[in-house]
């Protein structure tokens, strides 16, 4: 699969739901407040690292591709990066638990990209219908800066190489 996408682009806009981390979510019987992540506004400016999971607490996710992100937090700050954001396809409300889930806090900011529709703009959805997961986000990361793509790759088969947490850091 080839983006539509490349270094040297501006990502399109993109607005998506996400729950900020707040002391109360701690309660897991709070759901938090729903609020918005527009890219223009929100990361004009800033160094983001984003990665693309095709589900939340699904295993090669939940186990391999998001944990070393936020094990490797301070080496990413270290770089000058100001946010570290995971997408997925899941609803806010499942990105939230899973971000709870996992003990990301306000380290990495799990966002929805509701039917995977900003990603498929990109050329960056997979269809998991077979699996019974739908269409879904694929498996990929980016590195922008002030808006505009440094890194981009995407898995070509199962497991975490290029969009890991390893091969990003190796970018920065």
């Amino acid at each position: 699969m080839a983006p539509y996408i490349k270094v040297g682009d501006t990502i399109p806009k993109g607005e998506f739901g996400y729950i900020p981390w707040a002391p109360e979510l701690e309660n897991n019987l709070a759901c938090g407040v729903p609020s918005k992540i527009n890219t223009e506004t929100d990361w004009k400016g800033k160094k983001v690292v984003l990665f693309s999971v095709p589900g939340a607490f699904t295993p090669t996710c939940h186990t391999n591709h998001l944990p070393p992100f936020l094990e490797k937090y301070d080496q990413f700050k270290a770089k000058g990066v100001d946010v570290i954001v995971v997408i997925a396809a899941n609803d806010l409300f499942v990105m939230s638990g899973w971000a709870r889930f996992e003990g990301c806090k306000d380290k990495i900011v799990a966002i929805s990209d509701s039917g995977a529709k900003w990603s498929a703009g990109l050329n960056l959805s997979v269809d998991l219908t077979d699996k019974g997961l739908g269409v879904r986000t694929a498996r990929y990361a980016m590195i922008i800066d002030d808006l505009v793509v440094k890194y981009i790759e995407v898995e070509s088969a199962p497991g975490v190489t290029v969009s890991g947490a390893d091969a990003v850091l190796a970018k920065l």
